[in-house]
């Protein structure tokens, strides 16, 4: 399902330039039906209280969502935008990184739904998310 000729490496040179590399996000991982990142827990991702902002996993969950759905279609015939996104944020971090990975629920012709668990070092989650796509015709 995802394209089987993309590189973490073409991946990662995406972000150059972008709120995912303002954020230290870092693509770690990509197989036929999950892409995974990670993102540092820092002055970059912190709210004011020293925690992860919401927002921050919010970005992961988004970055992670699209990316897996862009490469899940023919880039020269289509191309994706963001419908809806929430998250559910479950467990406080510090610091340290917190690690994302998306997987399919839904892969059809018109949307994509993709839900997104981001866990701890321990593995612990820290937020579920799910994005819904919509995959759009080129004119």
């Amino acid at each position: 399902m995802i394209n089987p000729n993309i590189t973490i490496d073409k991946l990662n040179a995406m972000n150059k330039n972008t709120m995912m590399e303002h954020l230290g996000i870092a693509f770690t991982g990509i197989g036929e039906e999950f892409v995974s990142a990670s993102m540092p827990v820092d002055h970059r991702t912190h709210q004011p209280f020293g925690l992860l902002h919401g927002g921050a996993s919010v970005t992961l969950a988004e970055t992670l969502g699209s990316v897996a759905s862009s490469l899940s279609i023919d880039p020269s015939k289509q191309y994706c935008v963001g419908l809806e996104i929430n998250a559910n944020h479950i467990k406080a971090v510090k610091d340290g990184f917190v690690y994302g990975t998306a997987r399919p629920i839904h892969v059809g012709r018109s949307t994509h739904i993709w839900e997104i668990k981001i866990e701890n070092h321990q593995e612990q989650l820290v937020c579920i998310s799910r994005i819904t796509m919509a995959i759009l015709d080129k004119k």
